[in-house]
């Protein structure tokens, strides 16, 4: 699974597109400097996310939409198509 098709499955989940949760995030406090733990804890208490994709979360609330490009452009079950991930909601990314 991709980055993008885990932040797109949290939209699914949640019904929340992964800004709206950086945005909540940010209006609790979570910022970069914010261990893994108690970001998870909270996405799954408030909105019922597992580890995994709680992590694929943690990682844009702590580091940010870009990802590595190792998988970008590649043929494998992980590639994405950019390094820079759209948080802006399924319906709304450009194609």
């Amino acid at each position: 699974m991709s980055f993008q098709a885990y932040l797109d499955a949290v939209e699914q989940k949640t019904g929340l597109t992964p800004r709206q949760l950086l945005d909540q995030a940010h209006e609790r406090g979570v910022d970069e400097t914010t261990t893994a733990a108690p970001i998870l804890a909270w996405l799954a208490e408030e909105h019922g996310l597992g580890r995994g994709h709680g992590m694929a979360m943690v990682h844009v609330i702590t580091t940010g939409p870009r990802i590595s490009g190792a998988h970008v452009g590649t043929t494998g079950t992980h590639r994405d198509a950019s390094d820079t991930l759209w948080l802006d909601g399924r319906a709304t990314r450009p194609v």
